[in-house]
This record gives C-alpha cells, structure tokens and sequence, in this order.
C-alpha cells in the first residue's frame, strides 16, 4: 500500500477515527493490529521476514535481560563475601554470555538483509528474470532496513543496560512494526519511541491539524514536485547526456530526491502527531548547509546517529584502535592524533554506503562523502587562515556562496546514486570539464526531458514556495505554530489552497499510480 494511494488515506481515515473513540488502553493493540494489516497489504510472504526479526530479537534480550537480574542478584546476595576481583571476572563472564546472544541475534538478522540485498543485484536478479531460480525473485521485504536497524539497536541497548528490555512480546511487535515507519524511516530509539506507543492518548485538535498539515505538504512536495520531475531525471541519465546536461540532472535529482525523502517523512511523521506520537525529524532544511558535516547533520539524521551510536563509537572504542591511537600519537603526532578517527569515520562510511546497495556506485558514494568530511577537516585550519585573512566571514554574499558550494558538491556525489557502472559516472563528470554544450538551455533540448511548458512552471513555482517556506522555518521556526498565531479564516484558506494545489497538480499519472518512494529500494 503506497502511502500516496486512496486507499491509504482511508486506512489512515479510518484508524484515527476509531484510534480517539476505543477505550484509552486498547490504542496500542489497534496500533499493532493496523500496523500487521499495513505490512501484510504489502504482500503474506513478507510476514515471516518482520515476525522473525521480531521473535529472535524477543528472545536475545529476555535472554540478555535474565542473565542481567540474575548477576545482580547474585553479586547483592555475596557482596559481602566476593573479593574486588571475583566480583569483576563475574561480571565479565556475564557479558561475554550476552556478548554471544547479541552476536547471534545480530548475525541473524543482519544475515538476512544481507541475502536480500544481494539478491537485487547480478547474476542473482538475471536468474531470478530468466525463470531459472524464481525464489530469487521475492524482492525486498517492506522496511526491512528501517526496521531491522531499528530493532538492532534496540538489542545493542539492552546489552549495553541503556534500556530495560520489553518482557511484553506484543509491545515490541508494535515497536519493530510501527507502520508510518516502514517506508521513510526515522530509526527510532527504543526509549523515546517505545513508551509513547503503548501510553493513552487524549484528542488534542491542535495536533491531529498540525499532523494533517504536516501530510498535505508531504504530499504537496512528493507529488507535485519530486513525481513530476522524475520524467526529466529518468531522460537525463541516456548516455546522450553529457556536459551541461549532466549538470542540469544534477540538479534535477536534488529536486526530485529533497521532495522525495522529505515529503515521505512528512507524510510519516505527521501520521504519527496525528496519533499523539513524535517521531524525530529526519530531515532539517539540509540544503541550507554551509559544510559537509552541517549537511550531514541535517539529512537523513535517524540513520546517520544510528551509524554514529553502533558503528562508529564502538570501532572507535575497540581495543586494536585503542592501540592504534596510541602508535599514532607517538610517531604521527597531531595527524596520529585524528588517525583512529578517520579509520572508525571511513569503516563506518563504508557500511553506509552498503546499507544503501551493494554495487559499487554506493560503496564510491559513501567513500566520497567520507573523503571529502575528511579532508574539510585536515583543511581546516587553512581555512580559518584564509577567512582571516579576506574576513570573508564579515561579507554578506559569502554565506549564500557557501551554500551553493554544498550544494553543487552534494549534488555531484549524490548522483552517483543513478549509476551503478561508475565508470559511467566517472566520463559523465569528466564532460562537465570538456563538453561546454550550454545551448542544450534553449535550443529546446528541455522541452525534450518528459516535461511540458506547464510542468516548468509548476516546478519553478513548487520550488519558490518550498524554498520559502524553508527559509521561514530556518529563521522564525515552525510555520504550522506561526499560521495557529493567524485568524482562523487566513490559515484554513491557506491550508485550502495547498489542498487544492496537490488536487489539481499533483503527477498522477493515467489510472493514477504514484511513484513508488525511493527508499523503498533501501
């Protein structure tokens, strides 16, 4: 069920209906139950794939949880007779018992993404078209990433004694399965998502219409924007395409994939303040970044912390880093000092990178950002120097220059998303540098990409008003809580005129079959 379908609006319809009117203490079951219906429209073979990460995460933490309670029971009750170091190799035997639940659960499930990312790929996808082995052919589960990083966590968590772990096995059902969450993400920790899911929620009108608003523009942005310049994206990758075409595809996927992700989120996240629940945002105006590491502080959040909390800090923490630092620090000095940084930054990089596909376009993609995080950060001191030294910092245009640079250079990483033959990637951006063919602007090769004279201009407007609206939230915050402040008549005419916009505007093609999210393929 795609979340821009008629049939999802009256399955959110009638959920939140019935989620204000049932008894206070059933509105998780309900959650639960919609969210199993949700996942099992997408298709009965993918159930056991959520059930299993589901029943295998239950037991590796009520595992976890009981060898826990009964070390510390044990270590009360002789407390008095235990010397320091008894005490101390106990508690190690301890973990090492957890250790192994968490590894087993771990390579369990990251096992089985592993297998179902493999199998988008050659030669498994050519046998799986050719009929040969057609059990290849299952695809990607729904929200197998999203949900399993989620769950993971949430082990990792129990390990580490961060959160108590759920004894209830339904409650964690509906913590792995929450539906607004399967498609887009954000990856929720288990203790800020987990008790807003099984409290009572009273109505609130103030958030059912700002989780209403918030949808409308999600699908203001995934409709009328980011589905309508798909045609032009898809045309712009022939191999035609090459020098200023390739610069226009840049900034076309910028459009279309910024519509894409964020208008999802909305979608998602306003589903959920609709049902008195806050998810954490996911996305904050990243293409007003002035750096890489601002950006990356602002795109995709949930799955960048999630790297942060369980990939990096642990290799960063590791023993052979550990001695790694030490060894740099002495012959490397102040570079020896970043070094083990840089190795835990570029390991964690990588799995980024694959957790996005395993072709090496992504594996590039990830290195790229790495690189470039890396070398802004070797750089930096240069940099000081060289603001100082012009005070670029005290001239107006040059924060608008630094946005523009981020942006451009995110662009020219990020498109290599579209292309798994890096080599292609490679002579595409080599072009930028050869082929000056700036005539492809108006010898009408863009009345050519799929899109009409009437689609530019609503593209041209859709974009002012998302960059409008942007740089309202940037400066002054949240512009639902502003259009509260406003008579009633001026901000449900506005909210009217958005509704008519996506009505009358939106790409739905012949039939109507919306573009399937890119994450979905995630």
């Amino acid at each position: 069920m795609q979340i821009t379908s008629f049939g999802f609006l009256l399955f959110a319809a009638v959920l939140l209906v019935a989620y204000y009117l049932i008894p206070k203490k059933g509105q998780w079951i309900l959650l639960l139950a919609a969210s199993y219906c949700f996942y099992l429209w997408a298709g009965i073979e993918y159930l056991g794939f959520i059930l299993l990460t589901t029943v295998s995460t239950y037991a590796a933490t009520m595992a976890m949880a009981a060898n826990q309670e009964k070390q510390a029971k044990y270590l009360a009750e002789n407390k008095q007779t235990l010397s320091r170091e008894e005490r101390k190799a106990y508690k190690a035997k301890g973990k090492r018992v957890n250790r192994v639940y968490l590894i087993a659960c771990l390579v369990l499930n990251f096992g089985i993404l592993a297998v179902c990312k493999a199998l988008l790929i050659e030669p498994f996808k050519a046998a799986a078209s050719a009929g040969t082995f057609s059990f290849l052919s299952l695809g990607l589960p729904l929200g197998i990433s999203f949900y399993m990083f989620q769950s993971m966590g949430y082990a990792v968590d129990v390990y580490r004694q961060t959160c108590a772990a759920e004894k209830n096995p339904l409650k964690l059902a509906l913590f792995v399965s929450f539906f607004p969450q399967l498609i887009q993400g954000p990856i929720s920790k288990f203790g800020q998502l987990a008790p807003q899911l099984y409290s009572p929620k009273k109505f609130d009108g103030k958030q059912l219409s700002f989780g209403l608003q918030r949808m409308l523009w999600g699908y203001f942005k995934k409709l009328v924007i980011a589905d309508r310049i798909a045609a032009a994206v898809i045309t712009l990758r022939g191999p035609e395409h090459t020098g200023v075409s390739f610069f226009i595809l840049t900034v076309f996927y910028a459009v279309q994939i910024y519509g894409d992700f964020t208008g999802g989120i909305d979608v998602t996240v306003g589903l959920a303040q609709a049902l008195g629940i806050k998810l954490p945002e996911n996305f904050i105006r990243p293409y007003f970044s002035k750096n890489i590491a601002e950006y990356w502080r602002r795109w995709h959040i949930s799955l960048g912390e999630w790297m942060k909390d369980y990939i990096f800090y642990p290799i960063s923490v590791s023993q052979p880093m550990l001695k790694l630092s030490k060894a740099a620090r002495k012959n490397l000095g102040a570079f020896g000092k970043r070094l083990p940084v840089y190795v835990a930054s570029i390991a964690t990089w990588f799995v980024t990178g694959i957790w996005h596909g395993l072709t090496p376009n992504f594996v590039l993609w990830g290195m790229l950002n790495c690189f470039f995080i890396v070398l802004s950060e070797e750089c930096s001191g240069l940099y000081e120097k060289f603001h100082g030294r012009f005070h670029l910092k005290e001239k107006k245009w040059y924060g608008g220059f630094e946005i523009a640079r981020m942006f451009i250079l995110m662009n020219l990483i990020r498109i290599v998303d579209l292309f798994p033959n890096v080599g292609d990637y490679f002579s595409r951006i080599g072009s930028l540098f050869t082929k000056f063919n700036f005539h492809v602007l108006w010898d009408g090769t863009m009345m050519k990409l799929g899109l009409t004279a009437l689609d530019y201009i609503i593209l041209a407007g859709g974009i002012v008003l998302m960059f409008t609206i942007s740089l309202i939230q940037e400066k002054k915050g949240s512009i639902r809580e502003l259009l509260w402040q406003k008579n009633p008549v001026v901000r449900y005419a506005l909210i009217f005129a958005l509704l008519v916009i996506v009505l009358l505007m939106g790409n739905y093609g012949v039939g109507y079959n919306a573009s399937a999210f890119i994450y979905n393929a995630f």
